[in-house]
């Protein structure tokens, strides 16, 4: 699954999944565009790991709810590292309130960030991909989009709109060597999320261990948190020629959560 000479955009990828997913391509021989926050410090860390023989790092503070930020990330990336062919749309952030109480201004800056960065950065990406005649977009969705859960109305209406936007993306691109899939995620065992159990475990006078399954249980059959790593490695086959047929697919690494 060489991506050697292949350029990857991976967005929000300085932490958590977008970096899991950084470091597997990186690994598979791909030059990376990293996107996200950060001190100049640790980012300069992360394209130091990243980098090897072959393998260029690149780096995008774009703002992504700024479609002419987005448009420049990808413009970057085609000329440091001479092209756009994997973008994976990563970012994004979370609101939780009743829908009565959800304010408006995180209505907005939840579809901005998870839904429309994504098309803006797809549309000024694709003309790239055809040149070369193929391509990989890679949405990472979630569970909440393929079933919801209450007080989350902007991010499941986000990730809902990302699922139907990759299938009309893979309609369009199907005969053009590019390919566009979601994946749906559930729980994932990211920085925050564990600092998130501990801070629960210490409020409750519970164990951490007993906290991770209690939070699992409450969607997952299964007990287990995928991984950055996970993830990566999912990343990484469908951006691999053995995925050349998969497109408009919404792949679950969720633990069972929507089987029910």
């Amino acid at each position: 699954m060489s991506l050697t000479g292949k350029t990857a955009i991976v967005t929000g990828s300085t932490s958590g999944i977008g970096l899991g997913i950084a470091r597997k391509l990186a690994a598979g021989g791909a030059n990376i565009l990293l996107n996200g926050f950060g001190d100049a410090a640790a980012i300069s860390a992360i394209k130091a790991e990243l980098s090897a023989p072959g393998v260029r790092v690149a780096y995008s503070s774009a703002d992504l709810t700024k479609p002419e930020q987005v448009r420049a990330m990808v413009a970057q990336a085609v000329s440091e590292l001479g092209g756009a062919d994997i973008l994976v749309n990563n970012a994004g952030i979370q609101h939780v309130a009743a829908i009565e109480d959800f304010p408006e201004d995180k209505w907005d800056a939840i579809i901005a960030l998870n839904l429309s960065a994504t098309f803006h950065a797809v549309k000024a990406a694709v003309p790239a991909m055809k040149a070369k005649g193929w391509g990989r977009v890679i949405n990472i969705a979630s569970a909440h989009g393929l079933v919801g859960s209450a007080h989350k109305a902007a991010y499941v209406a986000a990730k809902h709109g990302l699922i139907g936007l990759t299938k009309v993306i893979a309609i369009e691109t199907a005969n053009e060597g590019i390919t566009a899939n979601s994946i749906c995620p559930g729980w994932v065992l990211t920085p925050l999320v564990e600092k998130q159990i501990a801070d629960r475990a210490q409020a409750n006078g519970t164990t951490v261990e007993g906290e991770r399954t209690a939070l699992l249980s409450e969607k997952q059959p299964m007990h287990r948190f995928s991984t950055p790593d996970n993830l990566g490695d999912l990343v990484l086959f469908l951006a691999s020629d053995a995925a050349a047929s998969i497109t408009g697919a919404a792949l679950s690494m969720d633990g069972g959560w929507t089987a029910q």
